[in-house]
């Protein structure tokens, strides 16, 4: 069972970040795209070998969509809101490379930046999962689960992590294919998660105990001493 989720999991990211990437640019000479995808298989196996396969119910949970029952109609709303915008973005990339050039090259320093900030990306999402059970595609108190605060690991240094990964994952794949203009697009998704922190902190302060108490104790909800 674990090793056909992995292999649906690796089929997935490819299909999609393959299918992004390389169908708008035209071409599949694109070295820089290929090496994405190589980070993308790598980072899905250690992931899932290092992480998942010792928290088969969150795995579960992950697998289950973005639309669940339960789920907010504020909720749904916004996620596919950020799906769309995530998906544009992405493909926006090969778009500006190949065909636009709206503005210059970012440098190779600049762009390796990028990729660290992949990395970075991946590590924060990948400890996200390893302390956080909970950690569902939507917004619903998980009482069949014990739902519960978690307030150690990355946790105690932000709220929403997994958006900050998010966050730099983004902004740093546009870099390292060498787009400004992606970078700035990948804004979008990223505003529209904030808005899902307003309305998901909202959701949680009613229905999840000791939330309100645990946001005293984290100040902030995404960049430390921003926000």
């Amino acid at each position: 069972m674990f090793l056909r989720r992995l292999t649906l999991s690796i089929v997935w990211n490819l299909a999609v970040f393959g299918g992004l990437l390389l169908l708008p640019a035209g071409t599949i000479h694109w070295w820089r795209a290929w090496v994405v995808l190589v980070v993308i298989i790598v980072s899905t196996v250690v992931t899932m070998l290092t992480v998942m396969q010792t928290r088969p119910e969150l795995l579960r949970e992950r697998l289950k969509g973005m639309v669940q029952k339960g789920q907010p109609r504020s909720d749904r709303i916004i996620v596919i809101s950020f799906l769309v915008a995530y998906l544009g973005s992405i493909a926006f990339i090969p778009i500006d490379v190949f065909h636009l050039h709206i503005l210059p090259t970012p440098n190779i320093l600049v762009s390796s930046l990028g990729m660290v900030l992949v990395i970075m990306g991946w590590v924060i999402i990948s400890l996200v999962f390893k302390e956080n059970d909970f950690a569902a595609p939507v917004v619903r108190h998980q009482a069949e689960r014990d739902h519960h605060v978690v307030d150690t690991g990355v946790y105690a240094i932000v709220r929403h992590p997994m958006y900050a990964g998010i966050g730099l994952y983004n902004i740093g794949l546009a870099l390292w294919l060498e787009s400004y203009a992606a970078a700035i697009i990948s804004l979008v998704p990223l505003a529209i998660l904030g808005v899902r922190i307003i309305f998901e902190e909202r959701f949680l302060n009613r229905s999840l105990p000791g939330y309100q108490k645990y946001a005293q104790k984290v100040r902030y909800r995404l960049v430390p001493f921003v926000w």
